[in-house]
């Protein structure tokens, strides 16, 4: 397991990002949550637990993850996850419309969103998407630390 934990191949990255996408998800949900235990609504608590997390979450990927150095993909990464974001604002949406409380119906799309994540995470720090032949590799130019 320790060979596959640190193997630069799919299925290593994939392990790798769901140990950090658990801690990562666990620092935004207690974002969102204390949010919204300071009386914010829904949908301003997940858009400033994003954008916190925008930050967060692309040092964990791009280093512990991916091996990528930098921040030149750090726009990129960020519209990914305004794409992740919009996903995610609108099933809150349909779940709060449903009766989900706001912190059930966040707490149900977490796993959703981790895999939509993965996809266009590993498209935007690698050039290609997960498990793609040739996809073991960082894309050069963020190899280098800057």
């Amino acid at each position: 397991m320790i060979a596959a934990w640190s193997a630069d191949t799919g299925f290593g990255r994939l392990l790798r990002f769901v140990a950090v996408g658990v801690v990562n998800t666990g620092f935004g949900y207690v974002v969102y949550a204390v949010l919204i235990v300071l009386g914010m609504t829904a949908q301003p608590a997940l858009a400033l637990a994003f954008v916190i997390g925008i930050l967060w979450n692309y040092m964990t990927h791009a280093r512990l993850v991916f091996g990528t150095r930098g921040i030149l993909r750090l726009l990129p990464y960020a519209a990914a996850y305004g794409l992740i974001y919009a996903v995610n604002a609108f099933a809150l949406d349909r779940a709060l419309d449903a009766g989900l409380s706001p912190l059930l119906a966040q707490a149900l799309l977490v796993l959703p969103m981790a895999l939509l994540s993965f996809i266009l995470i590993s498209g935007v720090l690698t050039g290609r998407l997960p498990f793609q032949p040739g996809s073991g590799t960082p894309a050069a130019p963020d190899r280098k630390d800057t």
